[in-house]
């Protein structure tokens, strides 16, 4: 049985018919065909999966697609403009935020979440916000710097 369910995508309105228990993150990857969001832990442990929903970041894993309906969603893919990165993309890459990229997705989205709520955060507000998002590779040091240099791009 699939029951219809519709949502905007990056501003991308969408109809499509899915199976009930589907989770939101197959959903996002599999149907929608949007591979930005990361499937790690399933569990809502590791944070690659991290969306914008309604404005409010959220695990895609942990919820099911139909729990989206007639929701606003927002990608990483939905951060950039055309070919303008959005703040936090481009501090990510000049401050050397991410190396394998796995994570990078849930991190961009947490971050600009942190920025909205908290434009001017300190070191600990910053790693305290990334506390849901686990990173392997960087030591979080230059992720904390990126979100310090897109703080101040965005206050600028």
């Amino acid at each position: 049985m699939k029951i219809p369910i519709q949502v905007t995508i990056n501003g991308e309105e969408r109809n499509d018919e899915i199976e009930p228990r589907l989770l939101l993150i197959h959903y996002i990857r599999d149907v929608v065909g949007l591979k930005g969001p990361h499937i790690g832990c399933e569990t809502s442990i590791c944070g690659s999966c991290t969306i914008e929903l309604n404005g409010k970041i959220v695990k895609s894993c942990s919820l099911l697609a139909i729990q989206a309906d007639g929701q606003d969603i927002v990608t990483v893919e939905g951060l950039s403009n055309g070919d303008t990165l959005h703040p936090v993309q481009e501090a990510f890459w000049n401050e050397h935020g991410l190396q394998c990229g796995f994570c990078t997705p849930g991190m961009l989205m947490t971050v600009k979440d942190i920025l909205t709520r908290n434009p001017n955060p300190t070191d600990q507000e910053i790693r305290t916000g990334l506390e849901g998002n686990l990173c392997r590779c960087t030591g979080y040091q230059h992720i904390v710097n990126a979100v310090k240099t897109a703080a101040s791009k965005m206050e600028g």
